[in-house]
């Protein structure tokens, strides 16, 4: 086997039982990266923030699908 085709099958051989787990089990890393994509939006509109508690509560506000509804309104 040539010297360039070897050097592209080894990683395959490495992560040989992750991939195949992967496809049996259909697992995806996509809710993952769409999160990350919604924290990374709330970043870019505020235009940078002061510390990093503020950007966890704007996280936790956008994110953390509160009810602020108060109770007893009627919807």
């Amino acid at each position: 086997m040539p010297w360039a085709m070897r050097s592209r099958l080894e990683p395959i051989k490495d992560h040989l039982w992750g991939i195949l787990n992967a496809v049996v089990l259909e697992v995806s890393n996509g809710p993952a990266e769409g999160l990350n994509s919604r924290i990374k939006m709330i970043k870019v509109r505020s235009r940078g923030f002061r510390n990093k508690e503020r950007f966890a509560n704007a996280i936790y506000f956008h994110l953390g699908e509160l009810n602020l509804c108060p109770e007893g309104v009627v919807e």
